[in-house]
């Protein structure tokens, strides 16, 4: 079935500048990190980014293991973008990242120059396109000099398979390292992609700081928790949740008691505000400037569109946020 996207499609997303960069991406991206691979339903995978592209959602994240199988997201975005998207693809921000295990032997993971030029054309391949927009080392390498890696980031670059780079998982002084040497190479570091949300706030801890003053924008990954910060677990483990699949990365243990307290006084906030749990937990992280966008996930597109919704009130009453302090003790 031809797929003609909304043509009204950004008149209610918000964009935000990345950084001291020209490109301004999305408020709410998307990540393909779950729900993407060989084992999902590939018209579930089209449905999503579907309603992500006609909800005015411009920047969709990879990395070259995602799956499952590790290169199948890639594969199946490739397939969808090739057949729905192809005349689009100058609207589109395309990201991946190398630097998890890939494949066997000493240059399938982690910094090396080898590595990280290898990985990128595999990924190219697999999605069958010239270029990403941003490529990321995915995440610090303690045996690789600083300096190899960044610079094959910077060749990327040069050679004409990135438009930009980026970082993630860097903690603030290997982060501030990183960004100093790409400045000096003349690759300016786009981005930094950590884990954040409202139950992991590490980056608080000087990250956010050493970005603002880089210039360099943030886009957290698993806002929600990989699902904890929403509705699905205030009355249980669904059959369909991510703590009841057996490839997912959320097991039961994540599910104390104490945090599903934590999650049912949340959303009793969330519910006064209007919202669900899951918006008003993107919203807490969209009321900072420092962060660009929130890269989301959705295991099916009524997920996305509730995301979605946060943008509508991303404010914040100084007694709402010493509520949420409170509660996140």
């Amino acid at each position: 079935m031809s797929y003609f996207p909304n043509k009204n499609r950004y008149d209610k997303m918000q964009y935000r500048r990345c950084g001291n960069s020209g490109i301004k991406l999305s408020a709410v991206s998307l990540g393909l990190w779950h729900n993407f691979g060989h084992v999902d339903v590939l018209a579930n995978s089209r449905a999503i980014l579907r309603l992500a592209f006609d909800s005015g959602i411009t920047h969709f994240d990879l990395a070259n293991n995602y799956g499952p199988p590790p290169g199948s997201a890639e594969e199946n975005f490739g397939k969808i973008l090739n057949e729905d998207f192809a005349s689009h693809r100058d609207e589109i921000i395309i990201s991946s990242k190398a630097g998890y295990f890939m494949w066997d032997g000493p240059y399938g993971e982690w910094g090396s120059k080898k590595y990280l030029v290898a990985s990128l054309d595999q990924s190219l391949k697999r999605m069958g396109l010239e270029y990403v927009d941003i490529f990321y080392h995915h995440r610090p390498d303690p045996d690789t000099p600083l300096e190899e890696t960044m610079t094959a980031l910077d060749l990327m670059v040069r050679q004409g398979k990135a438009l930009y780079v980026g970082i993630s998982n860097y903690p603030a002084a290997e982060a501030a390292k990183a960004i100093e040497i790409l400045k000096k190479l003349g690759t300016p570091c786009l981005i930094h992609q950590p884990k954040y949300s409202m139950f992991v706030r590490w980056v608080e801890e000087g990250l956010l700081d050493v970005l603002e003053k880089e210039g360099v924008g943030c886009i957290p990954f698993s806002p929600l928790a990989q699902g904890l910060l929403t509705n699905k677990y205030l009355h249980g483990i669904p059959a369909d949740s991510r703590v009841a699949k057996p490839h997912g990365f959320l097991h039961e243990e994540d599910l104390s008691e104490n945090r599903i307290n934590q999650i049912r006084r949340l959303n009793d906030i969330a519910v006064q505000r209007n919202q669900t749990l899951a918006q008003m937990a993107l919203a807490w992280l969209l009321k900072d400037n420092r962060v660009t966008s929130v890269l989301i996930g959705a295991s099916k597109p009524e997920q996305l569109a509730d995301s979605l919704h946060c943008l509508e009130n991303i404010n914040f009453t100084e007694t709402e946020l010493n509520n949420i302090e409170e509660i996140l003790k």
